[in-house]
């Protein structure tokens, strides 16, 4: 078994310079300091997770703030988040929270607790000093889905993305859509910003009763988004649903109004969650690249958390328009 007497003659350091080293002490030079760390990784002279964190300084913890109330779609892509930090050698603590500022304040006290080496928001955070705090903590953090000056974010255009939404209904002959969207963040407002520059670039009139605004992202609350467009005006011919998980509860609406889809509504979502090339009809929707969304949140964070800064500030990915079953051409 291989011990520090060995590291020392293979680094040609003192037993009791690669000691200080193992233990955390300082008066060791950057250069030694992390000679001798690399010859410990490859040797594997630490192979207990405690004793690594001991020699490293890290906990390999990293926390993942979630909504309270998550949808498919994030439900995915955390889970794709948690498994690429996995293979970097890190476990992952989820920190639920709520859109309020009681929910955000013991959110971050509960970060500030735990001995973490790294955050990804998944939820956008109302109060701008929860994320003042965690830079003067200096703890390497990565937004996804959002962006927040200064914080290395990924994400799609949303807003653009939105357009090629509502234009591809245009395209099929429809003026009288509908929108179904959520509430509370940055994303929800450019997707309806979106929505909005779609209809007004085609010069059709612009109505503020075709836009019901959800209290969540949710099946559930796409029911009640729907019947409460049904209840204002049934003289429409197309959704935009904010979200496949809004656009899932406006079609069950829909089909239990008698309305079929597509051949009386046409409905788009937005999200492409794995069930939306399953339903009946298959949900024509903007696919997020959910993969390549997990993976590089889980690497910004990673390289962040080795000093390396890699990504400064924004990575947009592209998505992609896919058009499937519920969209048809207005009679």
């Amino acid at each position: 078994m291989i011990g520090i007497k060995d590291i020392a003659k293979k680094v040609g350091m003192s037993p009791s310079t690669v000691s200080r080293v193992v233990n955390g002490k300082k008066y060791v030079n950057t250069e030694k300091r992390e000679q001798i760390l690399k010859l410990i990784e490859e040797t594997g002279y630490v192979p207990n997770k405690a004793a690594r964190s001991m020699v490293l300084q890290r906990s390999f913890t990293v926390g993942i703030v979630i909504p309270d109330t998550f949808n498919m779609f994030q439900r995915q892509l955390f889970s794709i988040i948690e498994r690429h930090l996995e293979s970097f050698g890190y476990h992952t603590l989820f920190f639920y929270i709520k859109f309020d500022g009681a929910s955000e304040k013991e959110c971050l006290n509960r970060l500030k607790s735990e001995k973490l080496d790294g955050i990804i928001l998944l939820q956008e955070i109302r109060d701008s000093t929860f994320y003042e705090t965690l830079r003067h903590l200096q703890l390497p953090l990565v937004t996804a889905t959002f962006s927040f000056s200064g914080i290395p974010s990924i994400h799609v255009d949303e807003e653009q993305a939105a357009m090629d939404a509502v234009n591809h209904l245009i395209g099929l002959g429809h003026h009288k859509i509908n929108m179904i969207s959520g509430s509370g963040f940055t994303f929800g407002k450019q997707r309806v910003d979106g929505y909005y520059k779609a209809l007004e670039a085609a010069g059709i009139e612009l109505d503020e009763s075709r836009v019901v605004t959800a209290q969540y992202y949710t099946a559930e609350f796409g029911m009640y988004g729907m019947r409460e467009l049904l209840l204002r005006n049934r003289d429409f011919s197309a959704i935009f649903a904010g979200t496949d998980d809004l656009a899932i509860g406006v079609m069950r609406v829909l089909k239990d109004e008698g309305l079929r889809v597509p051949e009386d509504v046409s409905v788009v979502g937005f999200d492409d969650i794995e069930i939306a090339a399953y339903m009946i009809p298959r949900l024509t929707t903007v696919r997020q690249p959910l993969g390549e969304l997990g993976e590089q949140t889980a690497l910004a964070l990673h390289r962040a958390i080795l000093g390396n800064n890699g990504l400064k500030q924004e990575l947009v990915l592209p998505y992609k328009l896919i058009i499937r079953e519920s969209t048809a051409r207005i009679n």
